[in-house]
């Protein structure tokens, strides 16, 4: 029986001892990778690594060249009337029956008691005064005179933008939205003229999540109507001047790719991400769950540009006793430009030690996942507490039979 239970012993040691070594090295898709730092570990040479090349970014195939405007003979934005826009009413010689304030509906129409719904969307303030006045004439209301109709408007609601390409969340945004403690002319009385920054190009980009690293920032194209233009917004990177268009409802936008990682775009802009959020795991010793480890909404919320080791540092995955020097980190992310996912591991002790630490380590971005995994010393103790944590019920019961 005592040799029965040695073999159990000898064989449980050596199944959880080959259970210390490190874990295979993760496999990816031969075009997962867009930035050189995501090599497949620390120990590749640089001179291995595949060029990932940029390319000319393409005019999107249903923007006909016949409707192309310069950027200044875009139709205007400014004074273009929306849905939810507070507009004032004053007619000539009446008070209260038709005169007021009103919001336009949410099919772009000015509805006036007792007369039919008027259709002023996109319209500027002025045309759409002058089809007020129309209306309202042909319907006996007002008599043919010059200024007995006055539109203006109080307050410029915020707008639904569309945006597509290499921005990190594309789809419909709504920007220039108001708090109502921020609202216009609804104590101010009789104010009128409004401006709203909010309803801008950057202001809609960064609703996106922000231009993504491989985004062609200079060649970024704007819908309006059936006209189109193209826009350069690399001034928002080099902090050289740059004007932050208005938008108008229904405007599109439509940012192209150039197919490569660009690390100067990785920070934040006016038109990137201010920050991202990254999911983390760290289940290691001497953090033995995330609560232990400090992980909360803090460390999991990071500036946008923040790379791998500095990650890790918000995972608690560096320091401690010198045991845990062998400590590995692995990052999960996700490449934009193809959706197919990367998974890179690295050595905790190459990203502090190697003075080219910087080749080899990653920016993250937003929705990324770290995990912390144990040095081969903490696993082999680990085993040995389990070896003895099961052969002591084994040995005792051993002594019981005989």
């Amino acid at each position: 029986m005592k040799m029965k239970l040695q073999a159990i012993a000898s064989i449980s040691l050596a199944s959880l001892l080959s259970g210390c070594a490190a874990g295979p090295t993760p496999r990816n898709y031969s075009d997962s990778r867009w930035m050189t730092e995501q090599r497949l570990n620390d120990r590749q040479a640089i001179h291995l690594d595949e060029k990932l090349k940029c390319t000319a970014p393409i005019r999107p195939a249903n923007l006909k060249l016949a409707n192309y405007v310069t950027p200044a003979n875009l139709p205007a934005a400014s004074g273009s009337l929306a849905a939810g826009d507070r507009v004032s009413l004053n007619i000539a010689g009446d008070e209260e029956t038709i005169s007021g304030t009103y919001v336009i509906s949410e099919d772009g129409m000015l509805l006036l008691p007792g007369i039919q719904a008027i259709d002023i969307n996109g319209l500027t303030i002025f045309a759409a005064e002058k089809t007020v006045r129309e209306r309202l004439v042909s319907g006996r209301f007002v008599k043919a005179l010059s200024n007995n109709v006055d539109l203006r408007l109080v307050e410029s609601s915020g707008v639904s933008i569309s945006v597509s390409g290499a921005v990190f969340r594309t789809g419909t945004v709504r920007v220039g939205d108001r708090r109502n403690d921020d609202r216009i002319g609804l104590k101010q009385g009789k104010a009128s003229g409004d401006t709203n920054p909010g309803r801008s190009v950057s202001t809609a980009l960064r609703a996106a999540g922000g231009v993504r690293p491989d985004a062609a920032v200079d060649s970024i194209y704007m819908v309006r109507g059936v006209k189109w233009t193209k826009l350069d917004l690399g001034g928002n990177i080099s902090g050289t001047v740059d004007i932050n268009r208005p938008l108008a409802a229904a405007d599109r936008l439509i940012v192209p790719s150039r197919g490569c990682f660009d690390a100067a775009l990785v920070r934040p802009s006016a038109i990137t991400a201010p920050g991202i959020r990254v999911f983390m795991s760290n289940l290691a010793r001497s953090a033995n769950n995330n609560g232990g480890a400090a992980i909360g909404k803090e460390t999991t919320s990071l500036p946008y540009g923040t790379r791998l080791l500095q990650g890790a540092v918000a995972l608690n995955c560096i320091g401690g006793s010198a045991m845990n020097a062998g400590r590995k980190v692995v990052l999960v992310s996700r490449n934009p430009i193809n959706g197919k996912s990367v998974v890179v591991e690295r050595k905790v002790e190459s990203l502090i030690r190697h003075s080219n630490r910087d080749d080899y380590d990653p920016y993250l971005m937003p929705n990324d996942a770290l995990a912390c995994y144990d040095s081969a010393f903490m696993n082999f103790r680990d085993a040995l507490g389990m070896i003895t944590d099961t052969a002591t019920p084994a040995l005792i019961f051993g002594k019981l039979v005989n």
